[in-house]
């Protein structure tokens, strides 16, 4: 009994580790699936969405995401990471889970197909960040930021979010988020592993760059 109970033990660290850290599979029958979301029951979801991330999907709180503009893909798996517990928000999380993958669908379609966030550019100059956007930074094997994002923070399928125009703050607290780990549902720990060799100031300058990019 007791040297089964220290296999388990001993098993047990490798297992959480092993664990996925999103339940969403993107096969060609869940793309199909998202693709054909409808955005007019969507819109109609996203009723309740309103006052935190706007009408339209575009937020006016700093530490919000607007969601307008963004890949439905990403949106889908966002909602039914929070809804299995993947991804950890109190409030997102019980949202979502009275959300069937239908509505998660619809809503992705919804605010997929409103026009992007976009806030005034600023006079400021981002050198450390536009590094990083261009051409990654080879000392410490991170690729460029736009080889994943786009070169406008535009995102590609399937599951890379768009960040042009994206509110600067929140971008802030999701890179520290991937940071310290808090944050974990990002597929073969790509983001974490990016966000763990940046510095403060880097990831302040790469949310106040992507925040005024149009894409």
């Amino acid at each position: 009994m007791k040297k089964l109970i220290l296999t388990t033990a001993l098993l047990l660290p490798t297992a959480l580790v092993a664990q996925p850290s999103s339940q969403v599979a993107w096969t060609a029958a869940e793309l199909n699936f998202v693709k054909a979301g409808n955005p007019q029951k969507g819109q109609e979801l996203a009723k309740t969405c309103g006052a935190c991330h706007g009408e339209s999907g575009i937020s006016t709180m700093p530490g919000t995401p607007s969601l307008a503009g963004q890949l439905p893909t990403y949106l889908y798996k966002q909602l039914r990471d929070y809804a299995d517990g993947s991804r950890d928000n109190p409030m997102m999380s019980g949202l979502a889970k009275s959300l069937s993958k239908q509505d998660a669908a619809d809503l992705a379609a919804w605010f997929a197909s409103r026009p992007p966030a976009f806030k005034s550019r600023s006079p400021m100059v981002y050198e450390q960040a536009e590094k990083l956007v261009n051409q990654g930074s080879n000392d410490r094997i991170l690729p460029p930021c736009e080889v994943c994002h786009g070169g406008n923070g535009q995102g590609q399928e399937m599951d890379t979010p768009a960040l042009a125009g994206q509110n600067a703050e929140y971008l802030v607290a999701t890179l520290q988020a991937f940071k310290t780990g808090s944050r974990h549902n990002d597929i073969y720990s790509r983001m974490r592993l990016i966000a763990e060799a940046l510095s403060e100031d880097e990831i302040n300058e790469l949310g106040f760059f992507y925040q005024n990019v149009n894409k």
